[in-house]
């Protein structure tokens, strides 16, 4: 006897897993597919499956879905540093303040170097990452350097003219690594958990910027880049060949695909599950509760307004309101 049918439900992380490992994972188990984009990742998520008492075996290791671009060829005319900033790590204006100085200082004992400020969007751009202290406040009215500057645009256009990329935990140093662009992650703010940056531990890339500003370019370990799935052997076009295959097998499968198995249920979680499937709009039997919207039904004109004010007002919030009540407090 078939089983109702049911698509292949596939999941996994855009970028690199710092945080709430058992916490994202777990939530995640019980898809046909797991896709770990390393091979270090595959193994910490099989970990914490087993760990629990379940099934691993949905755990597909694949790489990093952002890599490309070309292999580094060689110092630039100038050399060109590029710093690559991030919204909200560090998230206060002291740290901030601390690593654009520092960079200004390097452009200036540097002169010959290009140094590059890469922000991730211009003022006012929608971004996922909303950012409360913006590089570009935080520079307005400093004395820079002529051969310091602000720069936009796709990171990998960027790195096709990086001498040293310099970040404090961006995945543009994954992306530097996988070209063979030299690469440093920040130790100045130290290595911790809140930084991001503990997760290049034992990746020879970590320096400080007294360390740059006297001409040391750190070499990364081989073995830590081949297991962070930044494959730089030609492996990464066919990273993806093995959860393809999976995936062409499952929906090939006769009589169907089981029911999902997630660890998550009313017996191993009956204080937890019921609020998570509140939050999508879902009793604790899986059913949809009264008054939960549709998939197939677009929200009508009033509730997209709505939902525009919303975002607009908790950006200001975020962007305007936010800073300024911090501000306050400090006095």
């Amino acid at each position: 006897m078939g089983h109702r049918p049911r698509p292949v439900v596939v999941t996994g992380y855009v970028g690199v897993v710092y945080e709430k490992l058992a916490d994202g994972l777990l939530l995640r188990h019980g898809a046909d597919l797991v896709l770990a984009n390393s091979r270090h990742d595959a193994d910490r998520f099989r970990a914490v499956y087993e760990g629990v008492g379940a099934d691993a075996s949905s755990v597909a290791e694949v790489a990093l879905p952002f890599l490309g671009g070309a292999p580094y060829s060689g110092e630039h005319e100038p050399y060109t540093v590029v710093f690559a900033a991030q919204p909200s790590v560090p998230d206060n204006r002291r740290d901030r303040t601390y690593l654009l100085d520092r960079l200004i200082r390097h452009a200036r004992t540097h002169p010959e170097r290009e140094v590059l400020l890469k922000l991730r969007s211009k003022p006012g751009e929608h971004t996922t990452h909303i950012e409360e202290l913006p590089y570009q406040k935080l520079v307005q009215g400093k004395d820079v350097p002529d051969n310091f500057r602000l720069v936009y645009g796709h990171m990998g256009e960027v790195l096709d003219r990086t001498d040293l990329l310099v970040t404090v935990s961006s995945t543009a140093a994954l992306e530097a690594l996988h070209r063979r662009v030299p690469t440093v992650v920040l130790t100045d703010l130290g290595v911790r958990e809140a930084l991001g940056n503990h997760h290049f531990t034992g990746s020879g890339c970590l320096a400080s910027w007294d360390q740059l500003d006297a001409g040391h370019r750190p070499a990364p370990d081989e073995e830590w880049v081949a297991r962070q799935g930044v494959a730089t052997d030609g492996s990464y076009e066919t990273a993806f060949d093995a959860a393809r295959e999976r995936i062409a097998t499952l929906l090939d499968r006769a009589g169907g695909l089981p029911p999902l198995t997630p660890y998550y249920t009313p017996e191993t979680a009956p204080g937890y599950l019921p609020g998570i499937l509140a939050r999508h709009h879902l009793g604790p039997d899986g059913a949809p509760l009264p008054g939960a919207p549709t998939a197939d039904k677009a929200p009508g004109p009033v509730r997209q307004i709505v939902r525009r004010a919303a975002r607009g007002a908790y950006r200001h919030g975020v962007q305007r309101v936010a800073p300024v009540i911090r501000r306050m407090g400090e006095l």
